[in-house]
């Protein structure tokens, strides 16, 4: 069975601009290493404000989340995006990534 995974980060506001630009060019291998890891349907969303909320779906999140851990390419990304978040402390990105709890679904 699927999952649907939505959850929330806050990027600085002096940084929205560029984090958006970045977003318009992810690498390819990046893209690459989400599809094999099993990401579907993955969006994100964005508010002036720097509320960013994240969207996706895969078959096991924790099994999503190790297989991506495993890359090069991974590392490579969150290692370049912390600097554009707030409140995760020495987290990569990816690690602060706390579902939010789905209370309705229209199917």
């Amino acid at each position: 069975m699927s999952q649907r995974v939505c959850f929330q980060l806050r990027v600085r506001p002096e940084l929205l601009d560029e984090y958006t630009e970045r977003h318009a060019a992810v690498w390819p291998e990046m893209r690459a290493a989400l599809t094999a890891a099993g990401w579907r349907n993955y969006s994100l969303f964005l508010l002036p404000d720097g509320t960013l909320t994240g969207y996706f779906e895969c078959d096991d999140l924790p099994a999503a989340q190790q297989a991506m851990a495993a890359t090069d390419v991974n590392s490579r990304w969150q290692a370049e995006m912390g600097r554009f978040f707030l409140d995760l402390g020495d987290a990569a990105p990816d690690e602060g990534i706390r579902p939010i709890t789905e209370i309705f679904h229209l199917d």
